[in-house]
C-alpha cells in the first residue's frame, strides 16, 4: 500500500464514519474524533470483508459495493462504540 492509498483510506474512513453516525437513529454520545477512528477502522475491515466475499476492490472507478460493505461495518462499529462509551460514562453516577 502506498502513501496515497493510506491517505485515501483515512479520508474515506472519516467520511464513512460521519455517514454511519448520520444513519444511526438518535444521538450518539461519542466525540467526533472517535467517530472518525471507527470509520477508518471500518474502511479497512470493510475492504477485507469485501475481498472475502469476492467483491472487486481494485477497479478503475468507484467501488460502490465495497463502500456499502464499509458503511455497514461502520454503522455497526459506531453503534457498538456509542453503547460502550455511554456505559463507561454512567458507571459512577447514581
Amino acid at each position: 500500500m502506498t502513501i496515497t492509498g493510506v491517505i485515501t483510506a483515512i479520508i474515506i474512513g472519516a467520511i464513512i464514519g460521519a455517514l454511519a453516525r448520520l444513519i444511526l437513529p438518535g444521538k450518539q454520545p461519542i466525540p467526533i474524533w472517535l467517530t472518525i477512528v471507527v470509520g477508518i477502522v471500518a474502511a479497512f475491515i470493510g475492504t477485507f470483508i469485501a475481498r472475502l466475499l469476492g467483491i472487486p476492490t481494485s477497479t478503475s472507478g468507484i467501488d460502490w459495493l465495497e463502500l456499502l460493505v464499509q458503511l455497514v461495518v461502520a454503522v455497526i462499529g459506531v453503534a457498538a462504540v456509542a453503547g460502550m462509551y455511554t456505559r463507561r460514562g454512567t458507571r459512577g453516577t447514581v
